[in-house]
């Protein structure tokens, strides 16, 4: 799956040629280049990047001197790549694209989790990410330290408020949800979202889900919402969380807490790849 992402990220830049490159290099020129760090952060992608130049051209020669997960400080090198001027050249956007959107997103979730850092709780991404590029936004979090919320709408059902509305209410989503599992032959877990006290109650009634979403709950009321549902339940926290209220949340005693802004909204972290004389 990766090797087929990877292929497709080429093509799209790469289309019928580099001919900026094929115009004026020639295809037996050889060179260097160096991956530079332009701001602080923590790298991610490395492992990806390393396959970009393994399917492309496996004369290339890379050398590592910074792995996924470390930290990263302006003026380091992260890697040297040696070999043929044009797969340099004509790779550069691809790598850097995946290296500085990656370790963007693993750079915000490493801030986030220190800042919960002492508590039993887990930082999870969501599904607000980069159309084809999920995989990798996933990646990112996992390495920055957060964890996997499901992946896509086929490995874990999530009944949210519009599922609820549609369906006819909170009784009517569970219940047509088990029975959908059951029909289907299908373990999946089943999580429900509750926007106020009002729904939580109807699904404590109602019973039959795994985890329970307390969605822009207030730190007061998600503390006063885990007294009342029982321990064999999971609960997460969602909506509004940021860098700057985290930590509330993470006091409540919450098991899980489900940040958007961890791969929707985040800044490139700036590296470059410069040539390098030797």
């Amino acid at each position: 799956m990766i090797d087929q992402y990877i292929q497709t990220f080429l093509q799209e830049d790469i289309g019928d040629g580099d001919h900026s490159t094929l115009a004026c290099v020639p295809k037996t020129n050889s060179g260097s280049a160096n991956l530079l760090v332009k701001e602080d952060g923590i790298l991610a992608g490395i492992e990806i990047i390393k396959r970009v130049y393994e399917l492309f051209d496996p004369k290339i020669e890379f050398i590592q001197f910074k792995k996924d997960g470390d930290s990263i400080f302006v003026g380091d090198v992260a890697f040297k790549v040696l070999g043929a001027s044009q797969t340099i050249l004509t790779t550069e956007r691809t790598v850097l694209n995946i290296l500085q959107r990656m370790s963007a997103i693993a750079t915000q979730t490493k801030n986030i989790v220190e800042k919960v850092k002492g508590y039993p709780v887990k930082i999870l991404d969501t599904r607000k990410t980069t159309p084809g590029f999920r995989f990798f936004e996933k990646e990112a979090v996992r390495i920055g330290g957060g964890s996997n919320h499901r992946f896509g709408l086929f490995d874990m059902v999530m009944l949210k408020d519009n599922h609820i509305d549609y369906a006819g209410g909170v009784n009517n989503a569970i219940e047509k949800t088990k029975a959908y599992l059951s029909d289907k032959k299908l373990n999946l877990k089943i999580e429900i979202e509750v926007r106020n006290f009002d729904e939580l109650n109807q699904v404590l009634a109602t019973g039959g889900v795994n985890r329970i979403m307390l969605d822009n709950f207030s730190p007061s009321d998600i503390t006063l919402a885990l007294k009342m549902i029982p321990a064999s339940c999971e609960t997460e926290a969602s909506g509004g969380i940021t860098i700057g209220n985290v930590l509330e949340y993470a006091k409540t005693g919450i098991q899980f807490i489900s940040i958007g802004a961890l791969t929707h909204s985040v800044k490139s972290l700036d590296l470059s790849l410069k040539a390098s004389s030797d």
